[in-house]
């Protein structure tokens, strides 16, 4: 057994201890053969060194290659009998319950934030098995959309944070500004946050209050930076000045709000809701980048749309019409709109816009 540096690992070795993360969940257990997907995530969470069997050093290389050319790893089961899309479905659910018990105890105990923070660091042990395009809850009570739209939006946030290149300290403070972001709901009244109906003007006014309700409950949390807090107040912010409670503009309103609000939007839109049905992903995209001239950040909304569409030639997909073709080309100014080929025909969503895609058929 010796100590190696994370930055000098190589797919293929073999951990002869178990690798926790800096609040002690458990990251790696002992025994698991190095994948590529590993390093990146033992990296992600800063781990240093760790300790790995001397023999397997010099046979790295050999099995690092059997690992690359079989069956992923993500696709078998784990030590414990479930594959990594139960996995990661277990900690989804056990994260969901524990930001509906921190909603419903915030208002009278402290929030219990290294216990939210020790389950959002084991649910993005998994984000691999997360697609923001095609992940769905599975039966979801559309009463616990809210607690839904905090889980999905904090691993969306912490997605997007990576990729417009935000510094790592910052990758799990953008996760939690997601799943906090709504903290203030807490404090409305739950008649007008559960109404199945369109709400009044004076009804919106008050569920606007959630914004600085929500970055009071946070303003005292340890743990957690300024930026997250901010996230929470100024989430319904645009950049031209019309968002809500303060009218920022443009540079006014924090990196972390920004992101945020991309993601509130997608997932709010996208999931079922006690007053609509949820909404095509793909037309969401294109409303949200309608959106970028001048309510959303364009810088962010560009390189969520670009992420979220890169298609494979040869991708399934259903349309609206409920026909299933393939993906055969796709523009990059138009990404949402790509050539379909449907039973030989030849579909362009460009010039037929009463079509969309409704979903990937996975």
């Amino acid at each position: 057994m010796t100590t190696v540096p994370v930055s000098e690992l190589k797919a293929g070795l073999r951990l002869q201890s178990d690798v926790f993360t800096e609040m002690g969940s458990l990251l790696l257990p002992k025994g698991r053969i190095l994948l590529p997907r590993d390093l990146e995530i033992l990296q992600a969470f800063l781990i240093q060194q760790v300790e790995v069997g001397t023999d397997d050093l010099t046979k790295s290389s050999s099995e690092s290659t059997t690992v690359r050319s079989g069956t992923s790893e993500s696709q078998g089961p784990s030590l414990d009998g479930r594959d990594e899309s139960e996995q990661f479905q277990d900690e989804y659910d056990k994260m969901v319950m524990l930001v509906k018990n921190a909603f419903q105890s915030v208002l009278v105990s402290n929030l219990s934030i290294y216990e939210l923070r020790g389950q959002l660091e084991s649910l993005l042990v998994h984000i691999q098995r997360y697609n923001v395009m095609t992940y769905t809850p599975p039966a979801m009570i559309e009463v616990d959309y809210i607690f839904h739209n905090a889980v999905l939006t904090s691993l969306t946030s912490y997605s997007i944070a990576q990729w417009i290149g935000l510094p790592q300290k910052d990758w799990m403070q953008v996760a939690f500004a997601g799943l906090l972001h709504d903290i203030g709901n807490a404090k409305m009244d739950p008649v007008i946050l559960y109404k199945p109906s369109k709400l009044t003007w004076e009804e919106q006014e008050e569920i606007r209050r959630h914004t600085s309700l929500g970055y009071q409950l946070l303003k005292n949390v340890k743990a957690i930076n300024e930026g997250v807090r901010l996230a929470a107040l100024q989430h319904h912010e645009k950049v031209d000045g019309t968002g809500y409670p303060l009218r920022l503009k443009g540079e006014q309103i924090h990196i972390y709000a920004k992101i945020v609000g991309v993601s509130d939007v997608f997932h709010a839109m996208t999931l079922e809701k006690t007053y609509r049905p949820a909404q095509s992903p793909y037309l969401v995209l294109e409303q949200i980048k309608s959106e970028s001239f001048g309510k959303l950040d364009p810088s962010v909304v560009q390189v969520f749309i670009h992420k979220l569409t890169q298609f494979n030639n040869g991708t399934k997909v259903r349309l609206n019409d409920n026909r299933t073709g393939e993906i055969i080309f796709a523009d990059r100014d138009h990404p949402t709109r790509p050539l379909i080929q449907v039973d030989g025909e030849i579909i362009n969503l460009m010039l037929q816009r009463e079509l969309y895609i409704e979903c990937i058929v996975t």
